[in-house]
């Protein structure tokens, strides 16, 4: 690259500014790009620096549980309570390891999803479009720029048409600017800067081309301090709301422990070492000081399982969201279809033709539909009205056709893509043309217009849109053998609604003759003045997936509706194909517009299809539905869907075609633009919100069954059956190994098959609470019992505890395996081989356990004894008598629940 003259990039011409970057129109060579790569590194910020690792650590100590801990180390060192102080001391150090570990792989999940949501952009490389990583980015580079797109690094334009770009981020102005070409004065401000695009702005309309004149750092926005994207704090309202009940809790359990110290010294008159020991173990009994750490694993565990299936989630609460949807409203094109579009029939003149061929590859015969592929095909068939069709269909058009190891692919609108493909089979001329001006496609217009110009032939304006948008501005159409006949709309329509039943997209293309020498285009160039060529039916095959995705949401009580611009008889044809509902009856845009709330409300809610919709018609069915109390999922693409993606209670942009500014209103993304992946993420909702509901409910019960047992013991003025250096061990090796098991259970069998659950339910519910008292009870019994038969059989105190010991901990076993079915019955054999997770865990329980009982170096620390062979099994009989209590106990409530919904 030469030396940078004086001028900015904004004061240069764009041909000036691109033999200053050494590079062309048709952009920069690969070989090139590399280099300057390599040269000037990727084009993205600086990652922010993270927290200090010490400080992180340290962080893990700001907790009330454990500044209680620390309080008693010091006060039983004071009592020279020196095994005491160890161990609590040890679990301090443990839990500030496991609370670090944990954070750390939170962060880790953010930071992946958004590598996984990294930009993308289409370029210029050696004259072809191709689509890079905006990292990939080097100065020199032309980008293509379309509404709805992030800029993603600091360009100079070389072309603009009605492009106007929102800048507020970095001029504060919030009014869209609209862009030019000629350059500004070299002192010009920031905000007056008009043939600049900024990295990091928004194209709201429009569309251009500009060369790359600063990547990463160098950008503007690269430059501004504190503008820097930062990782996500892993958390939700339900984690929030749980976070807050903990904290209330550890509050509450304070004042009790306090107040039995008082009880216990003054009034039972206990000694006050053993006394405050007891109140330690019972506070960290009944603080779930874990309760939030795990359940940000268990978001992390499904924020990595949702991308691994394509659904990248940008807003953690949309993961509760999921799990209540009611309704999908979702696009067709490329969502429940394909995406994969040829052309199969065209309507030219009184002739109807087929197109044959596969896929994107310019090989194909064009016949008339009544006459086999072969020899004497041409009969029927018009030359001239075929080689308009083609020049409107490959000039009117902004994709590219590439070849690679012998399969056609297209870079750009997979529709655009069929109509080279289609202007490839017919074979005729129109490349030699040199473009003048264009509007690009619109939904307020619903048509892509272009004014190209040839040597010879002069200009002409070529245009492809809506059939009933670029119906309304045909004066005529053309006629076979050359010259205009009048139009008859109503013949036109019935041709739209003959090809549309056979579930064909269709376009209709015309063209008007310019005068030589004109340079702009306007829409008043077009209305009333075309004349109609011709009319395109394309194919786009439902997906198969999305079929048995669309009966898997119908079983899950979620209703799938179709939204799409396509025509009403189109749309009804898909939606038959792919299980919809209702496809007796469709709404389109002009009947959601005749409709009032009120009555769009009720129109909405039983009808599954909508045609011809603008996005102004999505937003205003997204309220409706919601207006009927439903929970509404969204798609969108483009940047006139941010809308209603903000609006819908679980927005979902498109990863592959979708705009930036869709990417951004959504709340969730599908890398694969796949209708299966958006059943697959409600899966993964309902299961992350599962998972995080088995977590509260084996905690919780747990704890407060821990904690009675010692309450129950003080207030009856009992020897405890549990120490409190025990009560310390079972629930640091329990809390942080089987209550995080529960962080990665799979879905459930019958997950989509159950209804949505409501917005409102509360996660506190009766019967949480009920289990709660049931489980915590159980626990009591069990500990108290085998502690009294321990006793009367003779043992020693201490081999008393370490039975009930082992009780709680086998009881905690049992009810972990309970608790992973918690909508069906857990005596199966998928429920009892557990997992990998669960028996590791299990395992690893066990085997602290065994090794805290039976080692003679830490039965001095704990207060333990070897455990006789036949107490052991008692022990775990115990434990199979607890599990088939509590199972019958679920299985008589899902009857009931059954016998009330008539199954």
């Amino acid at each position: 690259m030469p030396d940078r003259s004086d001028r900015p990039f904004h004061a240069l011409t764009a041909e000036e500014t691109l033999a200053e970057l050494s590079a062309g129109p048709g952009g920069l060579a690969p070989a090139e790009a590399a280099e300057r790569l390599a040269l000037h590194g990727p084009n993205r910020l600086p990652e922010p620096p993270g927290r200090n690792a010490v400080l992180r650590f340290l962080a893990q100590f700001h907790n009330v549980l454990i500044y209680v801990l620390i309080v008693a180390a010091g006060v039983t060192a004071a009592l020279q309570h020196w095994v005491d102080t160890g161990v609590i001391l040890a679990v301090v150090l443990v839990n500030a390891v496991i609370g670090f570990v944990q954070e750390g792989r939170a962060e880790q999940a953010m930071a992946a999803i958004r590598d996984m949501l990294a930009p993308r952009s289409a370029v210029l490389r050696g004259g072809r479009r191709v689509t890079v990583e905006a990292a990939d980015l080097v100065p020199g580079d032309v980008v293509l720029i379309e509404a709805g797109d992030r800029v993603p690094a600091d360009l100079r334009l070389i072309e603009a048409r009605g492009l106007r770009v929102e800048e507020a981020i970095l001029t504060g102005e919030s009014v869209p600017v609209e862009k030019a070409v000629a350059a500004v004065a070299p002192e010009a401000a920031l905000a007056e800067r008009l043939p600049m695009l900024f990295s990091g702005t928004l194209a709201a309309a429009g569309t251009g081309r500009g060369v790359v004149v600063a990547t990463g750092p160098a950008t503007q926005i690269g430059r501004i301090s504190g503008m820097l994207a930062s990782v996500e704090t892993l958390t939700t309202p339900l984690v929030r709301q749980m976070d807050l009940f903990a904290r209330w809790l550890t509050l509450f359990i304070l004042l009790v422990a306090g107040s039995l110290l008082a009880y216990g010294f003054y009034v039972g008159h206990m000694s006050f070492g053993e006394l405050f020991m007891a109140v330690v173990g019972l506070s960290v009994a009944a603080i779930p000081e874990g309760l939030p750490a795990v359940l940000t694993i268990t978001l992390a565990v499904g924020v990595q399982a949702m991308a691994r299936r394509n659904a990248i989630v940008r807003r953690l609460p949309a993961i509760e969201t999921l799990g209540s949807v009611s309704v999908i409203c979702s696009d067709k094109t490329g969502t429940l279809t394909r995406n994969e579009m040829m052309a199969a029939r065209l309507a030219l003149g009184e002739a109807e033709l087929a197109v044959a061929g596969e896929g994107y590859a310019p090989e194909g015969e064009v016949c008339p539909v009544d006459v086999a592929p072969g020899p004497g095909r041409e009969a029927g068939t018009d030359p001239g009205l075929l080689a308009a069709l083609a020049r409107a269909a490959a000039l009117c058009n902004d994709a590219v056709l590439h070849e690679e190891g012998g399969v056609w692919r297209v870079e750009g609108d997979p529709m655009e893509g069929a109509l080279l493909a289609l202007a490839g089979k017919i074979g005729a001329p129109g490349g030699d043309r040199t473009r003048r001006d264009a509007i690009p496609f619109d939904a307020a217009h619903r048509y892509m217009a272009v004014l190209v110009e040839a040597p010879e032939d002069g200009a002409e304006l070529l245009v492809k849109g809506a059939p009933e948008a670029v119906l309304a501005l045909c004066a005529d159409r053309m006629a076979p053998g050359g010259g205009t006949v009048p139009i008859v709309p109503a013949d036109w329509h019935r041709k739209v609604e003959k090809l549309a039943a056979d579930g064909l997209r269709v376009l209709a293309l015309a063209r008007r003759a310019m005068p030589a020498g004109q340079e702009g285009l306007s829409h008043d160039d077009l209305a009333g003045r075309l004349s109609l060529i011709g009319l395109v039916g394309l194919i786009d095959p439902p997906r198969p997936e999305a079929i048995a995705a669309v009966a898997d949401c119908h079983s899950a009580g979620i209703r799938v509706k179709m939204i799409t611009g396509d025509h009403a008889a189109t749309a009804r044809a898909i939606a038959a194909e792919i299980g919809l509902k209702n496809t007796d009856r469709v709404l389109t845009g002009a009947d959601v517009e005749a409709l009032d709330d009120a009555e769009l409300a009720a129109a909405a809610a039983g009808t599954d299809i909508f045609a011809r919709t603008s996005p102004a018609h999505k937003l205003r069915l997204v309220t409706a539905l919601q207006a009927r109390g439903l929970t509404v999922a969204m798609t969108g693409d483009g940047v006139n869907d941010a809308p209603a993606l903000k609006r819908a209670d679980a927005g979902i942009a498109m990863g592959l075609k979708g705009s930036a500014a869709a990417r951004e209103a959504a709340e969730l993304v599908l890398a694969d633009d796949n209708f299966a992946s958006i059943a697959t993420a409600v899966r993964e909702g309902r299961t992350v919100y599962d998972n995080i509901k088995k977590v509260i409910s084996w905690t919780l019960p747990t704890n407060a069954g821990e904690a009675l047992t010692i309450v129950v013991a003080l207030f009856a003025g009992m020897m405890l059956p549990i120490t409190a250096v025990q009560i310390l061990w079972v629930n640091l090796i329990t809390a942080v190994t089987l209550g995080l098991a529960l962080a990665f259970e799979p879905s459930e069998p019958g997950t989509m098959r159950r209804p949505p659950r409501a917005r409102t339910e509360p996660l506190l519910t009766g019967g949480l609470i009920w289990h709660i008292v049931l489980v915590s009870g159980l626990f009591v019994l069990a500990v108290f019992g085998i502690f009294a038969y321990a006793t009367e059989r003779g043992h020693d105190p201490a081999l008393a505890q370490t039975m009930a010991m082992n009780t709680l901990v086998v009881l905690e076993i049992f009810h972990l395996f309970f608790i992973r079915n918690i909508h069906g019955t857990s005596l199966t054999w998928t429920g009892l081989r557990g997992t990998r997770i669960v028996w590791a865990c299990v395992l690893t329980v066990t085997g602290a356990q065994f090794a805290v009982t039976y080692l003679p170096l830490l039965q001095p620390v704990f207060g333990t004894r070897p455990v006789p062979l036949e107490d052991g099994l008692l022990i775990v009989g115990i434990g199979v008598v607890f599990f088939a209590l509590i199972e019958t106990e679920k299985q008589m409530r899902l009857a009931f629940r059954r016998g009330q919904h008539g199954t």
